[in-house]
């Protein structure tokens, strides 16, 4: 981020110095472009057989002078500019750094069964943007194997996509209504959310269509009186309130922008479709892709200070990191715990070991705690056999 901000910086004066130079010139060349028109205008009214006086001589002399020294400047300063921008291109070289290898392993997709999972990978991040004919492409020419069903809910998801984008949620609505107990059972209110943005876009056409908007509540909304019965009544009351407009009325709040309702809509449906497939919310390959971007100027800034302090021999670990790096809460995919005593993170060779007194510690703590067949609680006094403690799974 200092890196950007510093960049940025500068392009901030480049563009400063090019509005002043481009201001300065609009304004110099205007005014000799006039000056020039205005000595034109009198030669050419003047009479045939006119002859220049002294002082006309030296008016256009004054003219000529004037004009090669004002071009003269601006090239001066066009020199100027070039070389801000040329300050730009250092100033990125210098706060950005081009070589990944001291965070990248050579040898990591090496096999081809692992450059087959890259390209697979590829291929589904692909078909759920709906891309299938670049993703067909890839398959043919990569030799990997995509199932259909690994590729048809998201050609359907897609549709649906598309369908919402240009304000027609009738596909969505059949969706919904045809998954309407997968959805009821991970608790969603997608398809009340469906009704009810039909519902308000029928209030705001006035008067004329109250009754449909009310045998549209009639038929549709009863359904979901057991999760949403307040905001129900909340709609039915908005009816008192058509003749005077939805606008004006103690109900306004509820009729936010239709770029806001179709929107929440749109997010709800694609996090509740990708929950009901069991697949994340964003494609692993846009997961990879974000996370390194956000973890690379960390370990590229930590390589660089452990060769500048002639420690980079330190960093061999396969499974750690030199430093933490937090990614977000929207980053973390399984739980994570940290042994209270080496204050380490657990790992598949070093997991979580329950004591018999309840207390949590890492298995490389519980052996060097261990004193013969005996153990002591580092927490509590109650002494107990190591082969007593059981291993938690997360």
């Amino acid at each position: 981020m200092e890196a950007v901000l510093a960049v940025e910086k500068d392009v901030d004066k480049v563009l400063s110095k090019f509005t002043g130079i481009n201001d300065h010139s609009r304004r110099v060349l205007t005014d000799l472009i006039d000056q020039m028109n205005n000595l034109k205008e009198e030669l050419e009214n003047a009479p045939e057989e006119h002859q220049l006086t002294n002082i006309q001589q030296d008016l256009f002399k004054t003219s000529m002078t004037k004009i090669k020294d004002t071009v003269s400047r601006l090239a001066v300063e066009h020199r100027d500019l070039h070389s801000s921008v040329s300050k730009v291109g250092k100033s990125i070289d210098r706060n950005f750094t081009q070589d990944f290898a001291a965070c990248s392993r050579e040898n990591a997709f090496s096999t081809t069964e692992k450059m087959d999972t890259i390209n697979k990978v590829i291929c589904k991040h692909y078909y759920r943007q709906g891309m299938h004919d670049v993703a067909d492409s890839l398959v043919g020419e990569s030799g990997v194997s995509v199932e259909g069903y690994e590729k048809e809910p998201f050609t359907e998801l897609h549709h649906i996509s598309d369908s919402l984008k240009n304000k027609d949620f009738e596909p969505l609505l059949a969706w919904a209504t045809a998954h309407h107990e997968a959805l009821d059972a991970q608790n969603s209110s997608l398809e009340f959310m469906i009704h009810r943005l039909k519902y308000i876009e029928l209030l705001k056409l006035g008067v004329a269509f109250q009754s449909e908007a009310i045998g549209y509540a009639r038929t549709h909304f009863r359904n979901f009186v057991h999760k949403h019965e307040k905001e129900i009544q909340t709609l039915m009351g908005m009816l008192l309130f058509i003749p005077k407009g939805i606008d004006c009325s103690p109900y306004r709040t509820h009729c936010v922008p239709d770029s806001e309702m179709w929107l929440e809509i749109y997010e709800m449906f694609i996090r509740d479709a990708c929950q009901m497939l069991g697949v994340c919310e964003h494609s692993p390959l846009f997961t990879c892709i974000n996370a390194g971007c956000q973890a690379i100027p960390a370990l590229l800034n930590i390589k660089q200070v452990m060769m500048q302090r002639q420690v980079s021999q330190i960093w061999k670990g396969t499974e750690e990191l030199p430093i933490e790096i937090d990614l977000g809460p929207d980053n973390r995919y399984h739980s994570m715990f940290a042994c209270p005593i080496l204050r380490q993170q657990s790992t598949k060779n070093n997991p979580p070991m329950r004591l018999m007194c309840g207390h949590v510690i890492s298995r490389d703590a519980l052996q060097k705690l261990c004193s013969g067949n005996k153990l002591k609680c580092p927490y509590c006094p109650l002494e107990q056999s190591p082969q007593e403690a059981r291993q938690i799974y997360f």
